[in-house]
């Protein structure tokens, strides 16, 4: 990208939407997806485990971590290309795994997937997605999908069946989640009685299962939503099974939900491909470091031996630049891109991308640098 043969103000014209129904500011997107969505659906989105203390630390501690930019520097060409397990990407963008997406729009995670394959961001697919490997798969062809995985507690093969399926359906990675050992404490959802597993939001790849289909008692739609209710928490979950799962596809394994530097140096042992340094958007164990505090010491346990992503509390395009400048060599955009699907489908979704890339784009130019990797040198810790 040649920004110097833009000016400013076209730049920014680009983003004017006529009919101000997809915002560039989170707040007020926020805004609108509260008025599209149901009291229950929203706070299941917006909120955070108990006393939301990791939620709001996610997007504050951000503003510990200052650029210092470096100019005199021809930034003309920009490459903010990043390269994964041998495929290249154009950005360092990924849409994080968000479950039951027709909570916040009848297309779901059809619409974010065509979002994400138009914008060439890599779509990571949900285990509790609103559609299968397979209708999402078809509706995108060879785009760019991961699939992430919870462990299910009653039968790991029901898992390995799904990471099949993905891989037959011409994913490229999996993520397994392992921050779930059980749902955490959401008084939100409390006050709403509002469960979206129950409602069945979730069940598309459970009922699409030959493996799970053959474990219930009856096949009938409340023994599937009773069963995915009963398999999608592991508390079983080890070391051992991870073994077992990478035995069980050719495709990268990457943990997502590591906060400790000790259990990021555990993955490299296990021969884990990639981390992802997460806190699950401040929606598990509140009161845990929030995920940019905790992504340097990773990143210095992990010393470039396998790539590093992160996620929880992105909200703007500075936000993936000082990440990456931390140490990440990809971000994931979670609550940004599910409302911007509540506010307009699959064009509200490309907005919300649209934005964070020329964001990104703006922010590197201006801290002087061409290259992602070279942020690195321009981020210290505010005193």
């Amino acid at each position: 990208m040649k920004l110097t043969s833009i000016k400013n103000e076209d730049l920014l014209l680009q983003n004017i939407d006529p009919d101000k129904s997809i915002p560039s500011s989170f707040a007020d997107l926020e805004s609108i997806a509260k008025e599209k969505m149901s009291a229950g659906a929203f706070g299941y989105v917006q909120s955070g485990a108990s006393g939301e203390e990791t939620l709001r630390k996610n997007v504050s501690s951000f503003s510990k971590y200052a650029i210092v930019p470096r100019f005199l520097n021809d930034v003309s060409n920009l490459d903010t290309s990043v390269t994964l397990f041998g495929r290249k990407y154009p950005t360092p963008l990924f849409i994080a795994p968000v479950g039951v997406q027709k909570i916040a729009h009848e297309d779901g995670d059809i619409a974010t997937a065509k979002a994400a394959a138009k914008c060439g961001i890599p779509f990571i697919q949900s285990t509790v997605s609103s559609y299968s490997i397979e209708e999402i798969a078809e509706a995108t062809g060879d785009s760019p999908k991961w699939f992430q995985v919870y462990w299910t507690s009653q039968d790991a093969e029901i898992s390995f069946s799904m990471v099949k399926r993905a891989e037959e359906a011409g994913y490229e990675a999996i993520v397994l989640t392992v921050d779930t050992v059980m749902l955490g404490w959401r008084e939100e959802d409390v006050r709403n009685q509002y469960s979206p597993l129950k409602l069945g939001f979730g069940k598309a790849n459970y009922e699409t299962d030959p493996v799970f289909i053959s474990s219930l008692p009856a096949n009938d739609v409340d023994s599937v939503i009773q069963a995915v209710a009963d398999n999608v928490y592991h508390p079983t979950l080890d070391w051992a099974k991870v073994a077992e799962l990478k035995k069980r596809t050719s495709l990268p394994v990457l943990l997502k939900g590591i906060l400790h530097p000790k259990d990021a140096k555990q993955a490299i042992a296990n021969g884990i491909d990639g981390i992802i340094v997460s806190n699950h958007g401040g929606r598990q164990l509140d009161g845990v470091i929030s995920s940019i505090d905790a992504l340097p010491a990773v990143a210095e346990a992990v010393d470039g031996e396998i790539p590093i992503l992160f996620d929880s509390g992105i909200r703007r395009g500075v936000d993936v630049v000082k990440a990456i400048a931390l140490g990440a060599d990809g971000v994931l955009i979670g609550r940004p891109f599910v409302y911007g699907l509540a506010a307009g489908g699959q064009k509200g979704v490309e907005k919300v991308l649209e934005n964070f890339r020329q964001e990104m784009e703006v922010s590197l130019s201006l801290a002087g640098v061409t290259n992602l990797k070279d942020m690195r040198d321009l981020i210290i810790r505010n005193p």
